[in-house]
C-alpha cells in the first residue's frame, strides 16, 4: 500500500495534476451536469468540485441504466440501484446530497421475491408457481374452459375488492385440463395482495405423512402451516391413497379449523358425489361411509364447484 507521503507526491506530480483537471472539466461539462447547475445557479463550481466523487457516481450510473444490461448485469456500484442528486438547504446553504434509488427491475425483482416467500408448496413443480402469466394467454388456450377461467377470475376480483371470501372453489374436470395451472394462478396472482398460500399435491403428500409419524414437531409445522394460510390448496385430491389416520385425523383437523374461518380449495378427477365415495375408503378399514361424510360435511358447503373441460394438455407445448 502506498504512504501518506508518496500520494502527495503524486499529487505534486504535474502530469496527474493534469489529469485532475481534464476530469474535472469533463465532469462540468457532462450534459447532466450542465442540467444540474441550469436548475439550481445558487450552487458555485467549487462546491461541485468538491463533490466531484458524487457527480462522477451521478454520471456513470446514468449511462449505465441508459443501457441496461439486465438486472444480474448491472454494472452499478450498488446492484439495481442508480445514484440520484439533489440539492438542499438546511440552513448551511445548498448542499449537494446523492442517494442510492432502487431501479424498477430492482423493485419488480423485490416485488416478486416477496410474492414467493408468501406461498409454500408441497410436492409442486415450481415452475408452476414462477412462471408468467398472461390472462389473455390463459383466457384464449382452449374456448372449452372459457366459463372456467371466468368464474377463477371473478373470484380472484371479488378477493382483492372485498378480501378473502368464506369459501373457496372445487375444481373438477378430467387429466390435464388446467386445474392445477388455474390454482397457481389464483394462488400467486392473490400473493401479490399480500395473502399467504399454501398447494399440496396429495398423492405424495400423504405419502410423506407417514415418516412425520416419526417426526411429531415436523408434523405439527407442517399441519399449523397449513391451518393458518390464508388460501389452502389441494391438488390432485382423490389421487392419493388414503388411511384412516390421515383421513381422521390430518385431514380433519386442518379442514376443521379453516372451515368458517378461511378459503380452502381443491383440484380432482372426482365430482364432490364421486369424492365422497373416495373417502370413505382407505386401505387399512375398508369402506366407512360415515367418515367419509364427515369428512365431505367439511368440503362440500364450503366451496363453489368450478367443471374446467377441455382437452388434455399435457405433454403439449
Amino acid at each position: 500500500m502506498e504512504s501518506l507521503g508518496e500520494l502527495i507526491t503524486q499529487l505534486q506530480n504535474p502530469q496527474l495534476r493534469r489529469r485532475s483537471e481534464e476530469l474535472t472539466t469533463r465532469l462540468m461539462n457532462d450534459p447532466l451536469v450542465r442540467e444540474l447547475r441550469e436548475r439550481h445557479p445558487e450552487l458555485e463550481e467549487a462546491q461541485l468540485i468538491r463533490d466531484m466523487a458524487k457527480l462522477y457516481h451521478y454520471i456513470n450510473d446514468s449511462r449505465h441504466c441508459a443501457n441496461c444490461p439486465g438486472l444480474e448485469q448491472c454494472p452499478n456500484d450498488f446492484q439495481g440501484h442508480y445514484t440520484k442528486i439533489t440539492v438542499e438547504d438546511h440552513g448551511l446553504g445548498p448542499q449537494v446530497v446523492d442517494r442510492q434509488i432502487p431501479c424498477q427491475k430492482q423493485l419488480q425483482f423485490e416485488h416478486e421475491s416477496s410474492v414467493k416467500k408468501r406461498i409454500h408448496s408441497f410436492y409442486i413443480d415450481e415452475r408452476a408457481l414462477q412462471q408468467g402469466y398472461d390472462e389473455v394467454e390463459i383466457l384464449s388456450k382452449d374456448g372449452a374452459r372459457v366459463p372456467a377461467v371466468s368464474q377463477v377470475f371473478r373470484y380472484i376480483n371479488e378477493t382483492k375488492a372485498s378480501g378473502l371470501q368464506p369459501r373457496g372453489l372445487y375444481l373438477e374436470g378430467h387429466f390435464g385440463t388446467g386445474k392445477t395451472f388455474l390454482m397457481c394462478y389464483l394462488l400467486h396472482e392473490l400473493a401479490k395482495e399480500g395473502y399467504s398460500g399454501v398447494i399440496v399435491y396429495m398423492p405424495e403428500f400423504v405419502e410423506d405423512l407417514k415418516s412425520m409419524l416419526q417426526d411429531s414437531q415436523k408434523l405439527k409445522d407442517t399441519t399449523e402451516m397449513m391451518k393458518q394460510a390464508d388460501l389452502l390448496i389441494f391438488d390432485d385430491i382423490g389421487a392419493e391413497n388414503l388411511s384412516p389416520w390421515v383421513r381422521d385425523h390430518v385431514m380433519g383437523s386442518i379442514l376443521n379449523y379453516r372451515m368458517n374461518r378461511k378459503p380452502t380449495f381443491y383440484t380432482s378427477n372426482y365430482s364432490l358425489d364421486a369424492l365422497e365415495k373416495h373417502l370413505s375408503f382407505t386401505s387399512k378399514d375398508g369402506e366407512e361411509a360415515h367418515k367419509g361424510q364427515r369428512l365431505m360435511d367439511r368440503i362440500a358447503p364450503f366451496v363453489e364447484v368450478v367443471s374446467v373441460n377441455g382437452t388434455n394438455k399435457r405433454g403439449q407445448r
